[in-house]
């Protein structure tokens, strides 16, 4: 396994999947696993049942987790999707570059 590239608030481009081709932000990611939940993307019904401490019962829909393979940075600054590199800059510090080429 690779490091996870995709941090929390980045927005993501879904490559692969039933949304592919949908934006949406990271609400969190979950590394164990090498997923993340995007908002709006990979919808599911669940249906809960009334318990005390349930704040919403019934059919409730809600994200859930995608593997970080189907996703692509965007580019906060072109807006362009791609892979991501670091790059390091001339005081030492490293920053987070998108490598956009097919998409």
């Amino acid at each position: 396994m690779g490091k996870i590239k995709i941090k929390k608030d980045d927005q993501v481009l879904v490559i692969a999947g039933k949304d592919k081709g949908k934006k949406g932000n990271v609400i969190r990611v979950i590394t164990s696993k090498n997923q993340a939940v995007v908002e709006g993307v990979n919808i599911s019904t669940r249906h809960i049942k009334a318990r005390p401490g349930v704040s919403q019962t019934g059919i409730v829909k809600g994200e859930s987790p995608i593997h970080i393979s189907n996703l692509l940075l965007v580019d906060p600054e072109t807006g362009k999707s791609g892979r991501v590199y670091k790059k390091k800059l001339e005081d030492g510090s490293k920053v987070r570059m998108v490598k956009s080429g097919r998409r």
